[in-house]
């Protein structure tokens, strides 16, 4: 957590203090005499404490470390409250961080939940985000606060996503918010600002967030740098169904604090938080024992510190490894998307030449008004979840879904705006090919298909078709046993087959769901299709 305030240093601080009494208190750790350096307050806790004033600013720095067993490692909390003489704003910051360190090889750490002690601080200081005002609870957006949230959401100094929470219709706003929305937001204080989106304010607020809207009971989580003007942003802002909250509220609550969770472990500090020295603490000078008792005291608390150094460096060297990995991820994406949009510039050009082409045919024959008319839009109804989606199989005659429902339905508590239109295009395009196909009329796989002519009335980007995995991948037992996907015993006595063809539905997402097919038109004339969820283990994810 990182918020900040307009109260000036020592008020913050002391503050912050009493509510960091209270809540060691609340756990009945004893406060009765805290000072600088390292306190025992607990049978294996430890609260660490410095801080520092001059003409740089001040600060002031807890760091508390409980280890209840090695089965659990030890949990790390961190707080501090900082001011920078050079911010012109003269803001005070507070930064909350928790995490866990296993203590045994092999296993990994613990996922945090949402500390007290940051509920507290919400509570009792006037913390902010930028514009926006950052609370324990979510606040209504009644129409006369529309405009405000509005620049709240465009605001470019915010750091933390805003999540909004739309009303059912004909549900009562309150009982909502206090029986749903507060269940669904519980690991989001601290982490995001809170909103819920009353009736009478939703058409305005819609209105002006055209490509962005909230309703029906969803909840959308807005990150920063929101362009309500550009239809493709739409895509960074995911949208969590009325019907995956009801379904459940527990899983609900996990997925829409995992988006803020990973931004708030990515995003720089702020250059007052990011300067602050590394803690170095030393142990408390003993006034009591002899003179071999109090070397033998520092000695111990010297090791736990040396210790303690190595937990660091180890967590540090994991989290870089981590980094590492995604941008390996995001360099791969950008390779991806780089070939698509050379693919799509391509196609685009084509298409400008043809309808140049033809616009100056018709007007040659004397039929201007044919040749500049308005086009008409497809008729394609598109899903409005993937659940409809999965209800719709029946107008794909020549496609047969044999993965996990419920795999695919997941998907609506997770998606971006454009992933149902690119899945069913998708699924549009395949059943052409296998209804041609199925007549001995194609020629090649269905990568080839998407290249050709005949694609045309059900076109689908060639660099969203991948017909097979890598050699890495299908060589990995578990990699390729993922991939075993189920088809009917007519196509296979075993009931499954190594499904390596596959479109890419999203891409730039932690989910970055994909559609696994097997293509048996030449047998049984239906192309099947194993999986449709997010992308399967390959060796970058």
């Amino acid at each position: 957590m990182v918020v900040s305030t307009r109260q000036d240093f020592v008020t913050t601080s002391a503050h912050v203090e009493r509510q960091l009494y209270a809540w060691l208190e609340g756990k009945r750790y004893d406060t009765s005499a805290l000072d600088e350096g390292r306190n025992d307050i607990a049978p294996n806790v430890t609260l660490d404490q410095d801080s520092s004033s001059g003409q740089h600013g001040a600060y002031t720095r807890w760091r508390m470390r409980e280890t209840p067993s090695p089965q659990i490692g030890t949990w790390q909390s961190t707080l501090v409250v900082r001011a920078d003489l050079q911010d012109d704003q003269r803001r005070t910051w507070i930064q909350v961080d928790i995490e866990n360190r296993p203590s045994l090889p092999g296993r990994f750490p613990t996922p945090a939940n949402t500390p007290g002690i940051a509920r507290l601080l919400l509570d009792a200081l006037d913390a902010g985000d930028g514009l926006a005002e950052v609370k324990a609870k979510p606040t209504f957006i009644e129409p006369e606060d529309v405009p405000e949230v509005i620049e709240e959401l465009c605001d470019t100094e915010r750091r933390l996503p805003i999540v909004v929470a739309s009303v059912p219709y004909g549900v009562d706003a309150d009982g909502w918010a206090e029986g749903t929305v507060e269940q669904a937001f519980k690991h989001l204080p601290g982490l995001a600002t809170l909103y819920v989106l009353s009736p009478e304010a939703q058409p305005a607020f819609n209105e002006v967030l055209g490509f962005h809207p909230v309703f029906g009971g969803g909840i959308r989580t807005y990150l920063p740098g929101v362009d309500p003007a550009w239809k493709p942003d739409a895509q960074r802002h995911p949208v969590m169904s009325r019907r995956a909250i009801e379904a459940d509220i527990r899983k609900a609550g996990k997925i829409l604090a995992a988006l803020p969770q990973r931004q708030a472990q990515r995003h720089p500090l702020p250059e007052a938080l990011a300067s602050l020295p590394i803690l170095r603490t030393r142990p408390r000078p003993q006034t009591h024992g002899s003179e071999v008792e109090r070397l033998t005291s520092d000695n111990t608390t010297l090791r736990e510190m040396l210790d303690e150094a190595g937990e660091s460096e180890i967590a540090q060297a994991k989290r870089i490894s981590d980094l590492n990995s995604d941008l390996d991820a995001a360099d791969l994406t950008a390779d991806q998307l780089r070939g698509e949009n050379e693919e799509l510039y391509d196609q685009f050009q084509a298409a400008q030449r043809q309808v140049r082409f033809l616009q100056e045919r018709l007007t040659e024959a004397g039929q201007y008004e044919l040749a500049y008319a308005a086009p008409v839009a497809p008729d394609i109804t598109y899903p409005e979840t993937f659940s409809d989606l999965l209800d719709r199989f029946g107008e794909l005659p020549y496609l047969s879904f044999t993965g996990k429902e419920k795999t695919t339905r997941d998907l609506d508590s997770q998606s971006v705006d454009n992933w149902l239109q690119v899945a069913w295009d998708g699924l549009l395009a395949l059943n052409h090919f296998a209804e041609v196909s199925a007549k001995g009329e194609a020629s090649g796989d269905f990568l080839s298909w998407c290249k050709g002519e005949k694609s045309r009335s059900y076109p689908f980007p060639a660099a969203k078709v991948a017909m097979r995995e890598s050699d890495r991948v299908a060589q990995d037992e578990k990699m390729r046993k993922q991939r075993m996907l189920p088809v009917p015993e007519e196509v296979e006595e075993k009931g499954v087959v190594f499904m390596q063809a596959h479109l890419k539905i999203g891409l730039g997402n932690t989910v970055a769901p994909r559609l696994h097919f097997y293509d048996d038109t030449p047998r049984t004339g239906v192309v099947y299709v194993g999986y449709l969820g997010p992308h399967l283990r390959n060796t970058r994810t």
